[in-house]
């Protein structure tokens, strides 16, 4: 690598050489022209069978199990942050938000965000998020805080 290509992903390349054209079939009898590789007479000469045709049997797609149940449209996945996290997130308490909960690398920008009541809190937060459970309710408010819901 020269010096003013230093070694990252943006600056690799396959060695000259190392990557080769696909071969165009049927164009020209200097390269695999006229029956194109295909054989000369038969029904796979003269139009092509799909690859998934297994001949008349059932075929593989429908020979598998389909998966059962229901899958919900309007399910909600949440992230899930704890009490214990954010004890040690806020150890001196506060507002807590989404958008502080991002900043602080705790959650993913633009989901959904639940606290659970994994943990003990000490501290008194007022937290204003997607959904939070019961469990985490009852230990906020004990610890004098307060919780808000957005959905």
């Amino acid at each position: 690598m020269a010096e003013n290509n230093p070694l990252k992903v943006h600056n690799l390349r396959p060695a000259p050489g190392a990557k080769t054209a696909k071969t165009r079939v049927g164009r020209g009898e200097a390269s695999k022209g006229k029956t194109a590789g295909r054989g000369t007479k038969g029904t796979k000469a003269r139009y092509q069978v799909p690859e998934r045709f297994e001949g008349g049997q059932m075929p593989l797609h429908m020979r598998l199990p389909k998966l059962k149940g229901f899958k919900n449209p309007a399910h909600k996945q949440f992230q899930v942050v704890n009490l214990d996290k954010l004890a040690a997130l806020y150890p001196q308490g506060g507002e807590v938000t989404v958008t502080d909960l991002v900043a602080k690398g705790a959650v993913r920008k633009n989901e959904l965000v639940k606290v659970l009541g994994t943990g003990e809190i000490s501290v008194a937060l007022q937290v204003t998020v997607d959904a939070v459970s019961g469990s985490a309710k009852e230990k906020i408010a004990a610890a004098g805080g307060t919780v808000t819901e957005l959905i």
